[in-house]
């Protein structure tokens, strides 16, 4: 037997028949399952995928000249 897709309607008024533990308990499965997917979203990008993105930019640049000069330009 298959099972019936409900709408967010009959979820909200299905609410109201449970009693205040029930609601709680619904309240712990929801938080723990959007916890879970943000967390899902959170792990699929790292920041190490930003590793030598705009190392084109730099290239020939050396990096002990370069902080100098921005050190001199501060005067």
């Amino acid at each position: 037997m298959e099972a019936r897709k409900i709408s967010i309607d009959e979820y909200i008024k299905g609410i109201s028949f449970l009693d205040i533990d029930e609601q709680l308990t619904l309240l712990e499965v929801i938080s723990a399952r959007i916890k879970k997917s943000i967390m899902k979203r959170r792990n699929k990008n790292s920041v190490m995928e930003l590793e030598g993105l705009g190392a084109d930019i730099w290239k020939g640049v050396e990096a002990q000249e370069y902080v100098n000069k921005e050190r001199y330009s501060w005067d």
